[in-house]
């Protein structure tokens, strides 16, 4: 299988680091035991390193190891803090609220909720950044809202909310506060005490860590949070995820959540340098193009951007060697404009002709550049053939370089 030049698409999983793969390893042939057995050393050393990760997570989350529950990833987790948080909360109100950028996994979840079993929902609107305004959040809740959902950094245009603010609002109303922050852990100073999460997701293969392992952060007190299994059997993870644990998985996630801590001082500056040097390189080679995110308020790799006359998917298929994201989410046999983007007021032509860049760890400036020439040329080569670009070309624009 041929293999793009360049990795532009971070956002939608990372390459594993070479140091959470030697982590793993011996996870995979040698120490290879259940975690559940403890009548022998295979079972006892797989358990060890579990609770090694779990106190890797937990320091880096500002928690307490007995707080963290491994799952497959942010989606089950998401699921697990909503659906297993609702029944004890049944009886104190009905009213949920949640946000038009969460994830679809989120999403996806209240709005079944609403449809189905009878919770009441809103969603809180954004600005034109894609920001959620603690006000905004303050006019939504309601007596007998019991939970709130909102997202720390948004996986299409890296806006970032102001979560601590909204999870002290939350604490003050007694309302459980769950954030998706897959993509803002390890990036973003989160601390769950200081930013009152009751509940948090987060997913190992946007960290550089292996995919099919996640986290979900569970309060113990001031309040306890108490949860319902979304299935039973084996009773592991405190009873709240039943499986047999997948041990190589997770101790590549605490390793690479460690790692993403430890260095995220020098990291994301380079990340951010790189970010910027692709979007100089962009707006200087091609005309009419507008940033999706807040300037500033953006996770230091994203850069989603708008090009005008130019629809995103053929764009994208037009750098086969730039694998990057469109910011159309296909979630059926037709495209669909992203949810975000028209939560942001971009219109339907603007929202299909985005494409969400995730620069990462491993990008190089030589790939920057390799990338900048080639969005250049694939946006020149598709506004050749479109009428629009060539209608407003003269009048507004001058000749594309």
């Amino acid at each position: 299988m041929s293999r793009p030049a360049v990795y532009l698409d971070n956002h939608s999983t990372t390459k594993p680091d070479p140091r959470v793969v030697e982590a793993m390893m011996p996870y995979l042939t040698e120490i290879y035991g259940n975690a559940a057995s403890v009548s022998h050393r295979f079972g006892w050393d797989a358990a060890e390193a579990l609770d090694r990760a779990r106190e890797q997570v937990a320091t880096a989350l500002g928690a307490e190891s007995r707080e963290i529950v491994f799952t497959s990833g942010a989606t089950e987790s998401n699921n697990l803090a909503i659906k297993g948080a609702l029944p004890a909360l049944r009886r104190r109100g009905d009213h949920l609220v949640a946000t038009t950028v969460e994830h679809k996994s989120v999403l996806d979840v209240v709005q079944r909720l609403e449809r189905e079993e009878r919770w009441k929902l809103t969603l809180v609107p954004c600005d034109e950044f894609g920001r959620v305004d603690v006000e905004a959040v303050r006019e939504a809740l309601r007596p007998e809202t019991v939970l709130v959902s909102v997202i720390a950094a948004n996986n299409e245009v890296g806006t970032i909310n102001p979560i601590r603010e909204i999870g002290s609002l939350c604490h003050d109303r007694g309302v459980l506060f769950h954030t998706d922050a897959t993509q803002a852990v390890g990036k973003l100073d989160l601390d769950v005490r200081a930013d009152h999460i009751d509940l948090l997701s987060l997913s190992g293969h946007k960290l550089y860590g292996p995919k099919g392992v996640g986290v979900l952060y569970v309060r113990r007190r001031d309040p306890q949070v108490r949860l319902r299994p979304l299935f039973d059997g084996g009773g592991h993870e405190r009873g709240l995820r039943s499986g047999t644990p997948a041990v190589p998985l997770i101790v590549g996630l605490g390793v690479a959540l460690e790692l993403a801590i430890r260095e995220r001082e020098t990291d994301l500056p380079r990340i951010r340098g790189l970010r910027d040097r692709l979007e100089a390189g962009i707006r200087e080679r091609v005309k009419d193009v507008t940033l999706n995110g807040h300037p500033a308020a953006r996770l230091d790799g994203n850069l989603n951007l708008s090009f005008a006359y130019v629809d995103g998917e053929a764009l994208m298929l037009a750098m086969r060697d730039v694998a990057v994201s469109s910011g159309a989410a296909c979630t059926s046999a037709e495209p669909e404009p992203s949810h975000v983007l028209r939560a942001m007021g971009r219109d339907d032509d603007s929202a299909r002709a985005s494409l969400r860049f995730g620069v990462g760890r491993f990008n190089t400036a030589d790939e920057i550049d390799f990338a900048v020439e080639a969005v250049a040329r694939a946006v020149a080569e598709l506004r050749v053939h479109s009428a629009a670009w060539s209608a407003s070309t003269p009048r507004e624009f001058g000749e594309q370089h």
